[in-house]
């Protein structure tokens, strides 16, 4: 049975789906859904890097819980990271200025990435446990293939941010403020997407704020062009993980939950992705030109090969994407962390130039 390809408001839908199995009571038989996969025996997440620490190195008795917190699939914490040391860097540059203090902010950037994206993804699976064991890619996950309790996993979420918390608090107290308010969206992501076709701008909101603590830790106050490379951050999200989102659409298309791929549908996508790549590279080098010293030439030169860098290997991701081709889609989305990447490099030349 094939469903239309399109709805009345002109919102892409699953095609080529076959209906094994109804389940009245998720959507009030409005939607029906496959059978859910059996358990992995061993416990391995089915999007995982095949061969991972987790799955190899870790203590039997931790590996649900590094699961959940998607410590087997690290490029969740590069990209929470990235936008910490951009603004860190970019900072530095502003100022002119390189202390030891700003060697243990990197550091403790990273730490505290690895912790808050395994604390938020962690939340993320408290809340949608009834709707991951629908999902083929995600029913193999800690909570809905029993391995972990909500219960369990919710006093997870607390022993990572209070470790998170301990980092934090040797940061200068705008920065302590600013990390404690990013709790918000992070608590508010995992249920965008029942609400809005846009649940992308939520996740950006929060995976980008860390160009706000860099900045802020290093400088002890908010600048403008820390917030315009927040927003240059918020476009990069939009772009990769709209790739990231079109993995799921059929199934997302079935249990009623929305997305930016959906919204966009495989026609649309790639213009759309143009737009984030334009938004990304012009909001970063408009934060490059507000934080460049005055008469510093070369510096600015190199800030700007940051984004330069950065829209060109986007261009790389829009030319090679296919948007039914779903090991390629998540080989670009993974990319991302070198894209992210280069910024950084450009950040750092100019700092010690």
């Amino acid at each position: 049975m094939c469903l239309l390809p399109c709805q009345g408001d002109r919102l892409s839908r699953a095609q080529r789906v076959i209906y094994k199995q109804s389940n009245l009571g998720f959507h009030e038989a409005d939607h029906m859904t496959q059978p859910r996969p059996a358990p992995d025996p061993a416990g391995h997440v089915s999007d995982a890097v095949r061969g991972n620490w987790v799955d190899h190195r870790a203590p039997s008795w931790a590996r649900p819980y590094l699961r959940l917190s998607r410590a087997d699939r690290p490029i969740g914490t590069w990209l929470l990271l990235l936008p910490c040391w951009w603004g860190l860097l970019l900072a530095m540059v502003a100022d002119g200025q390189a202390r030891w203090f700003d060697l243990w902010i990197f550091a403790g950037c990273g730490l505290g990435a690895f912790l808050m994206r395994g604390a938020g993804c962690t939340w993320n699976d408290i809340t949608d446990r009834h709707i991951d064991g629908k999902v083929a890619r995600t029913a193999s996950r800690p909570i809905p293939s029993g391995q972990v309790s909500a219960k369990g996993a919710l006093l997870w979420v607390v022993a990572q941010c209070l470790v998170a918390l301990a980092i934090l608090l040797t940061f200068p107290p705008m920065a302590i403020l600013l990390g404690v308010v990013s709790l918000l969206p992070v608590a508010i992501y995992p249920f965008a997407k029942r609400f809005t076709w846009w649940p992308q701008v939520f996740l950006g909101i929060a995976f980008n704020w860390g160009a706000l603590l860099g900045w802020t830790a290093h400088s002890g106050s908010l600048g403008w062009p820390a917030v315009i490379l927040y927003l240059a951050g918020m476009a990069w999200t939009l772009f990769y993980d709209t790739i990231y989102a079109h993995q799921d659409k059929e199934d997302d298309a079935l249990i009623g939950v929305k997305s930016t791929a959906r919204l966009f549908g495989d026609d649309r996508t790639p213009a759309w992705l143009a737009r984030f790549l334009v938004a990304t590279v012009a909001l970063m080098g408009l934060a490059v030109v507000l934080a460049a010293p005055r008469g510093e030439i070369l510096q600015l030169v190199l800030l700007a090969g940051g984004p330069w860098a950065m829209g060109w290997h986007m261009m790389w991701q829009l030319r090679r994407l296919n948007v039914t081709d779903n090991d390629g889609l998540l080989r670009l989305f993974r990319s991302n962390r070198d894209a992210g990447l280069l910024p950084v490099l450009f950040f750092a030349t100019a700092l010690v130039a």
